[in-house]
């Protein structure tokens, strides 16, 4: 028997469409958040633009969606998030609960921390569907962006 594995998503995964697309057995057990953190776009991604990450930042936090998954979709979600590294971090369920997930972080940031607009759109399309906190949703709000050049005429 597989044992389930809880990860903390935080980026474009909080969406459920595209977390089961990566992972289609992964079922959603709610919103936690880590304490001590913040969320910046300075993954460089291989398009030339930011994808989520996290940076210490005492007295700040970043929301997500804890998800449950088999160990399995784990490892090929590891595969599909190049560029990061799967850690263990300590998350706080809606309870106040607090528990270690796995979730993942780049190592290697760039100086310049923009994102596409549809990149964007994702992050806080999953941050509605998951009804973080409106003032959460409103720092997503404020992710400097650039026009994704494939999306023009």
């Amino acid at each position: 028997m597989v044992s389930p594995v809880l990860y903390f998503a935080y980026g474009s995964n909080m969406k459920i469409e595209r977390m089961t697309q990566r992972a289609p057995k992964a079922r959603v057990v709610g919103q936690a958040k880590i304490l001590n953190k913040s969320l910046v776009c300075n993954k460089k991604s291989t398009d030339g633009s930011g994808k989520a990450n996290m940076i210490d930042s005492p007295g700040d936090m970043v929301w997500g969606v804890l998800y449950e998954m088999d160990e399995s979709e784990l490892l090929e979600l590891d595969n599909v998030e190049g560029g990061y590294k799967r850690v263990e971090v300590e998350v706080l369920d809606e309870q106040g609960h607090s528990m270690v997930v796995q979730t993942y972080v780049s190592e290697k940031p760039t100086k310049e921390a923009w994102v596409y607009e549809g990149y964007k759109a994702l992050i806080l399309s999953g941050a509605r569907e998951h009804q973080l906190p409106e003032k959460y949703i409103e720092d997503l709000e404020g992710i400097p962006t650039k026009p994704d050049p494939s999306e023009n005429p």
